[in-house]
């Protein structure tokens, strides 16, 4: 009976210690699973994560308001956007730039430009509607950074310091005679060669100088006041 016993005490302990090792203390906390800590497929980068490549994007300079249509048009019209060009929107929104570009004026290709990824979600599936095939791209990057030497027209809707600021990369990586189109905001003291007034607000236009020339000169003094 005394053995009966304390085997089934023994068989008892057993169980208990079982128990506690599975199960952890309390306060200690659990790790997740690699399948829980590993994102869902497809999620889109926040501004404050990695993209595909690597870089850290940063938050949205400005709140997104879309330039209205009117402006759109104007500002394309007055490029003179044509079958030969590529245009880049910095800071594209909704896309209503690129697509138009290639849509209505026959750009042979656009891009538009955007850190906040809930934009270019919104502006792929405009393209999806669009029909323009693969002509426009948009990719999720900072302005500052992206590689845009291969435009011939470059849209804008910042803000009059964020275009001060993107002004030297503008000199520094455009060719001579492309033409920088912005809606509602100036360059500070370099003058625009067009000033328009249409029902969607006010549109600046300008070309890119040659280095050397008078007008560079002024287009690098303001830059310089930034």
């Amino acid at each position: 009976m005394k053995t009966q016993r304390l085997s089934y005490l023994l068989v008892l302990a057993l169980c208990f210690n079982g128990y506690y090792a599975a199960v952890p203390s309390i306060g200690q906390a659990q790790q997740p699973s690699a399948q829980q800590s590993k994102p869902a497929a497809g999620a889109n980068a926040t501004s404050n994560e990695s993209t595909s490549d690597g870089k850290q994007l940063r938050s949205p300079d400005v709140v997104y308001v879309p330039t209205p249509y009117e402006a759109v048009d104007a500002m394309l019209k007055v490029a003179k956007v044509g079958k030969n060009d590529v245009v880049y929107d910095l800071g594209s929104g909704d896309g209503r730039i690129p697509i138009m570009a290639v849509q209505k004026y026959n750009a042979v290709r656009a891009v538009g430009i955007d850190i906040n990824p809930e934009r270019i979600k919104e502006a792929e599936a405009n393209l999806k509607t669009a029909g323009v095939g693969d002509r426009v791209r948009f990719l999720n990057e900072d302005l500052f950074e992206a590689n845009i030497s291969d435009a011939t027209v470059v849209t804008l809707y910042l803000l009059p310091s964020l275009n001060l600021k993107l002004l030297p990369k503008l000199l520094a990586e455009l060719k001579p005679g492309t033409r920088i189109v912005s809606h509602a905001f100036d360059m500070g003291t370099w003058k625009p060669q067009q000033t328009l007034k249409t029902n969607g607000g006010t549109v600046y236009f300008w070309t890119i100088p040659a280095k050397g020339t008078p007008e560079y000169n002024a287009a690098a003094a303001a830059a310089n006041k930034t």
